[in-house]
Order: structure tokens, then C-alpha cells, then sequence
């Protein structure tokens, strides 16, 4: 399969008969905002629809190098000479909308998804309250009062000024897509209601505009849901940090001019305003904002923080190490928006098919205007009413409106739980995963060796780990390191100490020479015998790499270090198996080693010894294998992997950028329970898109036949596309909320 979403152009199914406003939070991007772009924002560039007909209207202009479109924050980039803009700012007024310059400072930074929001309606409550008053009192003298040439004056006059309260943007909007032969849905609406109006049904035509725009303005709330919970992410990090100044004293200033390297602090209960490490004080963090853990994280001086976070317990002073606008917080909102602009396989779909819907259905409302009449017994103010009522049923905006609106809101339940996706593509294509490759360290363990066992050859146990901790305290090596940290022993003073390249480290401590290196080193000292030799073996074959300390006299003490699985990676590898995905491990240490940790995480089928090119052919040879297969690393030799399966699962904490740029999901926390996740929530998104697809289209066939065949009124047939639309909605922003851990996370 391609990893290239389909985002080259967007489709034409809400110019061909999407809802007017659309609400949609997709946001396709063409290019980032290159240096010299122009950005302008757009009130009612709301979804794919204005971003198609903006696209078109600046075809014919030239010299235009890129455009940017951001849908959510309704602005537009223009790459293109300064000459050129009034050429490209005069077609997009052409086409019926008002482009708004923005301030250079404001464009590039990150907008809010719901930023300076404004419904295609574009009118209060109150004045669409007044609007649905006044269409009552029309159909009140239709049915109340006698029927007089005054009383339907009356009736007249009080429904064209409903229709003005309620409508008077619709047909803005709807004569200038007619103009263009466009049928959106304001084009829809224009014709229906200005033909309901002029063939008597005057007070239902005034009545059906009111309701319209009440529930265009409560769809419109309704999607601003989805785009809130990825505003909701923004707010997280505070405005303001306390900062320490060249002379020592502390001072607020927003986090916007904090230049990297600055001090800050950070009481408790505070969040901390920028990414850094710590440099003094220890404290529980809540981290999951960022990384979705539900337990708080221990910091201590040198672990890293990150913006958005809650500081619980202790005051931290922290070292910036990068801009507020390039925190993990910022890319992981960057990543959602970007996500946001890819299309998803089934959004692909629907977009075809009401490119082509929309059209076969006006000229279906046609026929029966005219055949009608001419083929029954029904008059023809009958015949042009029913196809009235099917042009007001002919809207597929419940169509094409629940499937942005679901996949955005699975991108921010993905968010929310320290997943990032990085489009929809991903997130549907999850489902159908039939294997994935883990990499080992870093991935299914830790990625640190510890101490797993130990073992002393003479009586004074307690004396030879201290010594041994002594010498291992002077090295840096990772795993003397790990001898170290282990016994955790008060050290004692070590002279002449010398690090033996490729073998150990040696010392004189209390005037005795000891050195504790690997079995090369006591091979070499003609100190190994056939009991050490077995227990070496017996180390070795579960994976763990053993160090030996010696004196003079021979071996006294052996050590086994081992990069410890992770507590969650057996769980997820049992997820794994339960949801039908085969995992495999793929890693470059020896084949003991991979068998050994592969064993303990209940993997069956591992592959030691292998270089990234090797990881690269063994993913091609699993996708022949298996079908759609997933990628799940966090090094720079993992990124060729990443970049060729199907999908590529970086670990987000403990990662390099490259695997993370290379992989299609970041899972922030490193835990490799995330992925079961993620192919739960794509099974539950598709599911729901599905349930939406299947539901709007049934409702528009039964009403189909109603209008035809039956009685169906326009008020029946506002209310059944409207409420259908309402009901895809609220059924996609379920996924916000959607429980997808594995059953034994509940």
C-alpha cells in the first residue's frame, strides 16, 4: 500500500452538495508556511468544499508557489511575489469569500483549531430565536385566520422576514455557488425555500429556513466539540514561567520570550510551561497530558520535563531545553493538526460518492417536476413540490460531515492517551494489521541493564560486593554501572585504577589488586573452570551479560546483568495474540539473547543478529508473509524499518527523532500496550463510520420514497436531513470518549 495520504486535492463532494458550512475539522496542508508566505484568514473557508472552490479560483492565477490551507483555523497560506497577491486576493473575492490578512507573529504560531469560529449561518441565538418566532406566527395566520387576501399579506410579509433573520446567508452563499453552478447545500436550500415560497407554500418555507438554521447552528457546536479537545491540548501548557534572572532574583514572563538554557521554577501544583531537565529538586510529575500514564513519574535532577505537565509534590528548578513553540506539547498538537489534513480511505469514498450523489439527485427532482404531471394525475404545483422536498432530502451533509468529525475525534482520543497518529489513513488501516515487529531493547525492554542476579565464591559475602562496588563505582561503562546501582553499597577508596580496553577495569583497594571484567579477561588470567564455565552458560542463555570479579587468588564474585523486559510488554504481546496480530521480534543482539526475551514476553518467533538493512528485508519478507504489517522501534537503525512497513510505531520517550519522523504513530510513553490500543480505536472508528454511512443513507432512501410516493413535507424533510446530521455527529464525538484499553487496563 501507499503511505501517501491523498491530500493533493481536496474533493469536490461539499461543492457538489456537502453542507453549507460543513463544519469540517479536516485539515488538508499542501505545504508548511514557507518563508515569504502571506497568511490570510477566512471566516467561511469552513471545509473541504471553500477549499476546493479557493483551489479553483486560483488555477488561472500564476506564479503562486504553494498554498497552505488550515481549515480548522480558517486561514490560508500564499506562497507567491508580493506583485502577484492582489491577482490571487481578487480571484478568492471572486469566488465569494473575504480573505483577512494576519499578523506575521500570529500566523506562525499555533492557532486554535476553533479560533475566531464563525458559523456559515453567521447568526446569534437570539436572532435565529426571532427568526423561528415569526415563521410561527406565519404558519399561525396560515391555519387560524380566514383566508383573505389581507390575512395572506400578512402571512407573506411576516415569512419573508423570517427567512431574512434566518437565512439571509444561505442565500448569499447559495446565489453565488448557482452563479458558479455549484449545489452546496446553500444552493439547495436557496432553491427550495425561494420555490416552496413562490408556489403558495409560503409559512413552511419560512418555518423550514428557521429550523435549517437552528440546526446548522447547533451541528456547528456540536463538530466544535472535536475541535476543542485538540484546543483543550493547547491550553494545557501556561502562558506565563517563572524565570530566573542574571542577577538571581525570579521574574514572570510570558513563556513566548524564554530563550532556551533559562532557569525556571516550578512549585507544586503548578504546570510546567516549557520542556527541560531538571537541575534541582525532586517531585511527582503527572504526565498524562503528554504521555497518557495515569500514574504520576518520579523526577530527580537530570530527568527530563515536559510542557503541559503537573508538578504534584516538590519545587523543581528546570533548564529550558527547548522554544515554547517547539515543546513536545507543540508537536504533538502540530502532529494532530497535520493528521487532521490527511483523508481517510472511507472519507476518500464518501467524497467520491457525493461528487457524484448530489447531482443525480437534483436532476432525479427535476424529472419528477416534470414527469409527474405529465405521466400521473398530479398537478403541477404537486410535482414541483415534491422535488422540493427532495431537493431539501438531497443534501448529503449527514454524509459527508460524520466522517471528518469521526476521525478527528479518534486522532483526540488517541491524543489524550499519548498516541500520536499521523492521519487517518493510519488510523483505519490499524484494523487490518495481521503482524507486527517489535525491536527488543527499547521497545519490549527497559533499554537500561540492571542487576538481575549475583554471586559470591567466598565466606565474607557482605565485604566482596562492596568491593566490587568500590570498582564498579569508577566505571562508566553501562554495565558496571548497572553492578553499581545494584548494590547501591558505600564505596571504598580505589587506587591505581585502570580501565582494561575490551575486558574490564582493575584497582588496588586496601593494597590488594582486584579487576572485574568479562569471561575474556579471566580466560586470559587462567582463571575459569568447568563450574564456572556452567554458570556462565546457564547466564548466557537467558540473555544476560555476565562480569566477574577477581583477585590474585582466582574468581570471588560473578554478576549478571540483563535489559529487563518491560512490566507491560507481556500484557501487550498477549493483547497482541488476542486480537488476532502475530508479533516478532526483530533485533541486532545475538540469537540467545532474542530467544531469551522473546520467551519471557511470549513471543514465539524471533530474529537475532541483524543490522538495519536486515530488519528492512525481513519486514518485506513479513509483508509478503502476512499482509499489512506494523514496525515498532525507537532507534536510528530501526528508521528503514519504520519507513517500509505499512505502518511504523515509534516509542515517542525513548526514541531518536529519526525513528520517530520516519514512523506513521509515536506512542509518548513507550509502552508497548498503546498498540492494542491503537488497533481497538481503529476498530471502533470504523465501526462508527460505517454506522453513520449506513445510517444517513437510509434515511434518505426511506424519505425518498415518502416524497415521492407518499406524503413527505419539507418540514419532514428538513428535519430528516438536519436531525440525521445531528445524529452522525454526536455518534462520531462518541469516540472521544470511547473505552478501548485492553480488558485488563479497565
Amino acid at each position: 500500500m501507499s503511505k501517501t495520504d491523498d491530500t493533493s486535492s481536496a474533493a469536490s463532494s461539499c461543492s457538489s452538495g456537502a453542507c453549507g458550512s460543513c463544519s469540517s475539522t479536516s485539515q488538508p496542508v499542501d505545504a508548511p508556511a514557507i518563508a515569504g508566505g502571506k497568511t490570510y484568514r477566512i471566516p467561511t473557508m469552513d471545509c473541504s468544499a471553500e477549499e476546493a472552490e479557493i483551489r479553483r479560483a486560483l488555477e488561472p492565477v500564476s506564479g503562486i508557489a504553494s498554498l497552505g490551507f488550515q481549515l480548522g483555523a480558517r486561514r490560508l497560506t500564499i506562497s507567491a511575489p508580493a506583485d502577484v497577491l492582489p491577482t490571487a486576493l481578487e480571484a478568492i473575492r471572486r469566488a465569494g469569500f473575504k480573505p483577512e490578512p494576519v499578523e506575521a507573529a500570529a500566523a506562525t504560531s499555533t492557532a486554535s483549531p476553533s479560533d475566531g469560529h464563525e458559523h456559515g449561518i453567521g447568526a446569534g441565538v437570539a436572532r435565529l430565536g426571532l427568526a423561528l418566532l415569526v415563521a410561527i406566527a406565519a404558519e399561525g395566520i396560515e391555519i387560524v385566520l380566514p383566508d383573505t387576501r389581507a390575512t395572506q399579506g400578512l402571512g407573506m410579509v411576516l415569512a419573508v422576514v423570517a427567512i431574512w433573520l434566518a437565512g439571509v446567508e444561505t442565500y448569499t452563499k447559495g446565489f453565488a455557488a448557482l452563479r458558479r453552478l455549484k449545489l452546496n447545500i446553500n444552493a439547495l436550500m436557496t432553491v427550495a425555500v425561494t420555490g416552496a415560497f413562490l408556489i403558495g407554500q409560503w409559512p413552511e418555507a419560512a418555518m423550514v429556513m428557521a429550523l435549517y438554521a437552528i440546526a446548522e447552528l447547533i451541528e456547528a457546536r456540536s463538530v466544535d466539540r472535536a475541535r476543542n479537545a485538540i484546543k483543550g491540548l493547547m491550553d494545557l501548557a501556561p502562558e506565563e514561567a517563572t524565570v530566573q534572572q542574571p542577577g538571581g532574583a525570579w521574574a514572570t514572563v510570558p513563556v513566548a520570550s524564554v530563550a532556551i538554557d533559562s532557569i525556571v521554577r516550578i512549585r507544586p501544583g503548578e504546570r510546567v510551561p516549557m520542556d527541560g531537565t531538571v537541575t534541582r529538586g525532586d517531585s511527582a510529575i503527572n504526565q498524562a497530558p503528554v504521555t497518557g500514564e495515569s500514574i504520576p513519574v518520579e523526577k530527580a535532577v537530570g530527568d527530563p520535563v515536559f510542557a503541559g505537565t503537573i508538578n504534584e509534590t516538590g519545587e523543581l528548578e528546570v533548564r529550558v531545553t527547548a522554544a515554547a513553540s517547539n515543546s513536545t506539547l507543540a508537536r504533538i498538537i502540530h502532529a494532530v493538526e497535520q493528521a487532521q489534513g490527511s483523508r481517510a480511505p472511507t472519507q476518500r469514498f464518501v467524497d467520491r460518492f457525493a461528487a457524484v450523489y448530489t447531482p443525480a439527485v437534483f436532476a432525479l427532482a427535476v424529472a419528477v417536476a416534470v414527469l409527474l404531471p405529465l405521466l400521473t394525475d398530479v398537478t403541477w404545483l404537486q410535482g414541483i413540490y415534491k422535488a422540493l422536498v427532495l431537493l431539501v432530502i438531497a443534501c448529503p451533509c449527514a454524509l459527508v460531515i460524520s466522517t471528518p468529525v469521526t476521525v478527528v475525534s479518534a486522532l483526540a482520543a488517541a491524543a489524550r492517551r499519548g498516541i500520536l497518529i499521523k492521519g487517518g489513513t493510519y488510523l483505519e488501516d490499524a484494523r487490518n494489521l495481521k503482524a507486527v515487529a517489535l525491536d527488543k531493547t527499547g521497545t519490549i525492554t527497559e533499554g537500561k541493564p540492571k542487576l538481575v542476579d549475583q554471586k559470591t565464591m567466598r565466606d565474607d559475602a557482605a565485604a566482596v560486593l562492596r568491593l566490587a562496588a568500590s570498582l564498579a563505582g569508577r566505571s562508566d561503562h553501562p554495565v558496571s554501572k548497572a553492578i553499581a546501582e545494584g548494590l547501591n553499597l558505600e564505596h571504598e577508596a580505589v587506587d591505581q585504577f585502570s580501565a582494561l580496553a575490551g575486558r574490564g577495569v582493575q584497582g588496588s583497594i586496601g593494597g590488594k589488586t582486584y579487576v572485574l571484567g568479562n569471561h575474556r579477561l579471566i580466560e586470559e588470567r587462567g582463571q575459569c573452570n568447568s563450574e564456572l564455565e556452567a554458570d556462565l552458560k546457564r547466564h548466557e542463555q537467558q540473555g544476560r551479560t555476565v562480569t566477574l570479579m577477581a583477585d590474585e587468588q582466582g574468581v570471588i564474585a560473578l554478576f549478571a546483568v540483563a535489559d529487563t523486559i518491560k512490566p507491560s510488554s507481556k500484557a501487550a504481546v498477549a493483547d497482541l495474540i488476542s486480537l488476532g496480530v502475530t508479533p516478532i521480534m526483530l533485533t541486532g543482539d545475538n540469537e540467545a539473547t532474542a530467544q531469551s526475551i522473546a520467551s519471557h514476553a511470549g513471543i514465539k518467533e524471533a530474529r537475532g543478529n541483524l543490522l538495519p538493512e536486515d530488519k528492512l528485508k525481513a519486514i518485506e519478507e513479513l509483508q509478503k508473509r502476512f499482509g499489512l504489517t506494523g514496525m515498532t522501534g525507537d532507534g536510528i537503525n530501526d528508521a528503514p524499518a519504520l519507513a517500509k512497513a505499512d505502518i511504523g510505531i515509534a516509542m515517542g520517550a525513548a526514541g531518536t527523532d529519526t525513528a520517530m519522523e520516519a514512523a506513521d504513530i509515536v506512542i509518548m510513553n513507550d509502552d508497548l500496550q498503546r498498540i492494542p490500543t491503537v488497533i481497538r480505536l481503529s476498530r471502533k472508528t470504523h465501526a462508527v463510520l460505517w454506522q453513520n454511512i449506513s445510517f444517513a443513507l437510509g434515511v434518505k432512501a426511506v424519505f425518498f420514497v415518502m416524497a415521492v410516493f407518499g406524503t413527505a413535507t419539507m418540514w419532514m424533510a428538513v428535519f430528516a436531513d438536519m436531525g440525521a446530521s445531528l445524529l452522525v455527529v454526536a455518534n462520531g464525538l462518541r469516540l472521544l470518549k470511547a473505552k478501548v484499553e485492553p480488558p485488563h487496563a479497565d
